[in-house]
């Protein structure tokens, strides 16, 4: 008695398809995605999206958008996943205008754009610079109807403070407060760091010291921001005092905290300092970083040192 040949699935393709395309073995994956169409197993929206989404991770855009066109020309209408795989994928390119098309496209076919579509948008918006256009978008996705999640303002908030656009930053920053999204240090991370940035100290400043309030303890990453935007003002002593401070307030400073500092010390020459926090975080096992290496490089060089400081730098250049 013959045995029924067991025809597999249209998942059990897939789920190759799958494999291939994660380990980046396109070529592998397209011979087994062909082998489906010829052994009379139609391929769905999945196996599509798989495809497009293997192709995108190699940054194959074009097989990626031929991938596309072949799912429309085979009766399979592209849902929202294979678009925005696909918008992701030009976005970080930094092909906006691409990215746009298809945009529209979705509009046309009928597929309705939602809130990963738009954040990642409005994040490639905001990577070019065309912070209008990413707060057109942003405006746009609720006259739609679709309400921004939390994603979408920190990614339009750090795009904002990245390029020196603090005054609409905060804007977006009271909206998110009347949300009551503001309930994440990241949050007021992107804030501060903005700030600092356009030596708006005094408003980092109050903000920082405002999260406690607000139920919010900051991390390691706001103590090294504070200290980067201390040190740019010269406020040296108030620098040493918050460094000090993160101990006790159950916050170990990094590799990345001391080599802010040191690296402020050394910018208004503040030598003496800056070795003792050096001596520091040698001792705790961390390692000066390029910059502060070369800074240290510079000085020995310079012979504006004593002896005692120039025997010191010896031992960490």
């Amino acid at each position: 008695m013959s045995q029924r040949k067991i025809m597999p699935s249209v998942r059990t393709f897939n789920i190759l398809v799958d494999t291939f395309c994660k380990e980046g073995m396109l070529k592998e994956a397209k011979i087994i995605f062909d082998k489906m169409i010829q052994k009379g197993i139609k391929p769905n929206v999945v196996s599509y999206n798989t495809l497009i989404d293997g192709y995108c991770l190699q940054n194959k855009l074009k097989d990626a958008i031929e991938a596309l066109n072949m799912m429309v020309k085979r009766d399979c209408s592209p849902d929202v996943v294979s678009y925005n795989t696909l918008v992701n994928g030009f976005c970080k390119e930094k092909r906006i205008d691409e990215t746009m098309n298809l945009f529209h496209e979705m509009s046309n076919k009928g597929v309705t754009p939602d809130v990963v579509t738009y954040n990642t948008l409005i994040g490639g918006f905001c990577r070019v610079e065309r912070r209008k256009a990413a707060l057109e978008l942003f405006h746009k996705m609720q006259a739609c109807g679709q309400p921004p999640d939390p994603r979408t303002y920190v990614v339009l908030l750090n795009g904002l403070c990245k390029n020196g656009q603090v005054v609409e930053a905060i804007k977006v920053f009271l909206e998110m407060e009347d949300k009551m999204l503001c309930n994440n240090i990241v949050i007021y991370n992107i804030l501060i760091d903005g700030l600092c940035n356009v030596e708006n100290l005094k408003v980092a400043r109050e903000l920082f010291y405002s999260l406690p309030a607000k139920g919010l303890q900051p991390d390691v990453r706001t103590y090294t921001i504070m200290l980067k935007g201390l040190c740019k003002e010269r406020l040296i002593d108030e620098a040493s005092e918050l460094l000090e401070k993160m101990d006790g307030n159950v916050c170990t400073p990094n590799d990345c905290t001391y080599n802010t500092i040191i690296q402020g010390l050394l910018q208004w020459n503040e030598t003496s300092k800056a070795i003792k926090y050096l001596k520091i975080m040698v001792d705790k096992g961390f390692s000066a970083n390029a910059t502060v290496a070369t800074m240290l490089f510079d000085l020995l060089s310079s012979n504006q040192v004593d002896k005692n400081i120039q025997e010191l730098l010896h031992k960490f250049v």
